[in-house]
């Protein structure tokens, strides 16, 4: 048994590390700091935060959802190890929240809004890889953002995309299609050759030959603009001088502290945020201890602060990979994060011959499962409620980032709550008992002044010459403004000859 999730976890590892070998180089080229930071923060991920995480499937490392932060962090604060400094110290932040108890914010999360996240995810994944299916590299992997760092934006690179095809690149990329589809087959499936080689794998493998093949002709020469780009080591000496220490020289300084709280409230914001979305997604539905991954978060920033990396959170986009990768523990997350390590130094040379083309075309696959039109149909099926958080989610997502998007389908979940709050807090009816109107309205335990506007419009309704009750009975707590327009009514319905009748009602 031990041996058969072994096999799972080795190829779940395997398709999880393609996947984030490029996400952590792009997003570190993006940042503008020194690649290896990419992959120092992760390995730090897969391994310290991995250990420590409750998650049985979220992947840790570089997020590209606080590039933004991290540009404008190492630009206010003047040099990357300055910023390193803030990113342990937003790790010890992050470490005292957990201990506060501060992950349960993410069990207030609705449903609709973790799933449009999800969808927008898988939309902006999409749209972001296509450029790179058709050889068009400008914005590096990993920038998520709309407004991009080419100057132009998630739309407007698709259409310039097509003046800069490179044909090489597009075929491997519809090759890589090609390919996927038929992994995804039975026969291959069943194969017993064909099923210990994850489809990914097959993938970089075919990409790697094509590179190769395409240089002996001018037309399909894939430059190495369009290949991975790595970090070139030849000893441990060169790893060394690729590590950056931090400096604490603004340890007193205002607006390093400015930068650590942001650091460590966005990511952890992003954290919790991801890891109720991984378990959206988890067949099996696995529960993790938000707090623990908390704890968990800022050990790994801790870490990767002191080694030269970027922060950390969980990610959805490899969280995701791994699921759909088959994963059954937590030591996929572990093998992902040592062939990074193991294959920058080791393999660097085989690394940087393949295309993004390939890479793009797995990547578009997980975004197509991010995205399924059945979460659409599901969403819309339950109404105005779940669906418009939804897709506003989605919206602001596609427009801006991660973080807007769901803050806005938050507020709109909110509002939707308020309205049926207002709706449905009070019992009201009207009988006509012996020739004369009665009018019950009963509170609710607390009325707050969101009810101000049904409690006006009700007492509009009623006729003059009706009785009205008003019954209190469960009621404690009537907020000023509601507890005024109650007391104006019963003052002037004796000019409109109604009479009060007031059950366990303390004005």
């Amino acid at each position: 048994m031990r041996t058969k999730t072994l096999i799972y976890d080795i190829k779940a590892g395997i398709v999880v590390f393609l996947v984030a070998l490029p996400l952590c180089l792009g997003i570190a080229l993006a940042c503008g700091v020194p690649l290896f930071s990419g992959i120092i923060s992760g390995v730090i991920g897969g391994i310290i935060v991995t250990t420590f995480s409750g998650s049985k499937y979220s992947v840790s490392g570089p997020a590209a959802g606080l590039t933004a932060i991290v540009v404008s962090s190492i630009t206010e604060l003047g040099s990357f190890d300055c910023f390193l400094a803030a990113i342990i110290m937003a790790g010890i932040l992050q470490l005292i929240l957990g201990l506060l108890k501060a992950g349960r914010i993410g069990n207030y999360i609705p449903n609709a809004v973790i799933k449009g996240m999800l969808a927008g995810i898988g939309i902006i994944l999409i749209i972001k890889q296509i450029p790179h299916l058709f050889g068009y590299d400008k914005d590096p992997e990993g920038d998520m953002e709309f407004f991009q760092l080419d100057g132009q934006n998630s739309f407007t690179e698709l259409i310039n995309m097509l003046n800069f095809i490179t044909p090489g690149a597009l075929i491997i990329g519809i090759i890589s299609f090609l390919l996927l589809y038929v992994s995804n087959k039975s026969f291959y499936k069943n194969s017993t050759l064909f099923s210990f080689i994850p489809s990914p794998l097959l993938v970089v493998m075919f990409g790697i030959l094509l590179t190769i093949s395409f240089n002996a002709y001018d037309f399909l020469k894939i430059d190495k603009q369009h290949l991975v780009n790595l970090p070139a080591f030849y000893n441990l000496k060169d790893v060394r001088e690729n590590i950056i220490l931090p400096n604490f020289n603004l340890f007193n300084s205002s607006k390093f502290w400015i930068v650590v709280i942001t650091l460590a409230v966005v990511a952890s914001l992003e954290t919790l945020l991801n890891i109720e979305a991984a378990e959206k997604i988890d067949p099996e539905k696995n529960q993790s201890n938000s707090n623990k991954e908390l704890l968990a978060q800022g050990m790994g920033n801790i870490v990767s602060g002191l080694l030269g990396g970027l922060p950390i959170t969980s990610v959805i986009v490899r969280s995701s990979a791994n699921i759909n990768a088959g994963a059954k523990t937590k030591l996929s997350t572990i093998i992902h994060a040592l062939l990074l390590l193991i294959s920058v130094i080791l393999l660097p040379n085989v690394l940087m011959l393949i295309p993004n083309a390939c890479l793009a075309a797995i990547l578009i696959v997980t975004g197509f499962k991010l995205t399924k039109l059945s979460i659409f149909k599901e969403q819309f099926k339950f109404g105005p409620d779940q669906f418009i958080p939804f897709i506003t989610t989605i919206v602001v997502m596609l427009l801006t980032d991660i973080l807007k998007g769901v803050s806005s389908g938050l507020v709109v979940a909110i509002l939707f709550i308020i309205r049926d709050n207002i709706k449905f807090s009070f019992e009201t009816s009207i009988e006509i008992i012996n020739g004369e109107k009665y009018y019950l309205i009963k509170l609710p335990q607390q009325i707050t002044f969101f009810n101000k506007g049904y409690l006006i419009n009700f007492f509009n309704t009623i006729t003059e010459g009706s009785k009205v009750i008003i019954d209190g009975s469960i009621n404690k707590k009537i907020n000023r403004d509601s507890k005024d327009v109650i007391v104006d009514f019963i003052s002037n319905s004796k000019n409109k000859k109604i009479k009060i009748d007031l059950i366990k009602l303390n004005l």
